[in-house]
């Protein structure tokens, strides 16, 4: 990877909130605040199973389902269901994501075969993780 590339991180087009939340006190909701409050000239898209929308932005169901091609993914949700987020962004080509959650080789085994896991399916999509912890 060369610097150029890393550029996607700092500077994005588009970013993915996995997570998003109208709860301040979550990461999701946390996140979005910044991304309202700092200004975030990105152009960002949430997502949440349950669709509909926050704040008065739309909310997608899947990273699958937004209509652009997305530089990062900010995944800020439990560890037990980051795999299949990762799997999402690869599928949709996101070229990094970033795990903001706790419970992966920190926490044992458990959480190491959890990480590796995340770890092998963003490899053969092509994304790079940054993270967790």
């Amino acid at each position: 990877m060369n610097s150029a590339s890393l550029d996607l991180v700092f500077n994005p087009r588009t970013v993915a909130l996995v997570g998003a939340s109208e709860n301040e006190l979550k990461s999701g909701g946390m996140f979005l605040n910044s991304f309202i409050d700092c200004g975030l000239k990105s152009e960002f898209f949430l997502v949440n199973p349950r669709g509909g929308e926050i704040r008065g932005l739309n909310v997608y169901p899947s990273v699958l389902d937004f209509p652009k091609e997305i530089d990062l993914a900010i995944i800020a949700i439990p560890a037990s269901v980051t795999p299949k987020a990762v799997e999402d962004c690869s599928k949709k080509g996101v070229k990094f994501i970033v795990v903001h959650a706790a419970g992966f080789g920190e926490i044992g085994s458990e959480g190491k075969e959890i990480e590796e896991k995340m770890m092998q399916v963003a490899r053969r999509g092509g994304s790079r993780i940054i993270g967790p912890n």
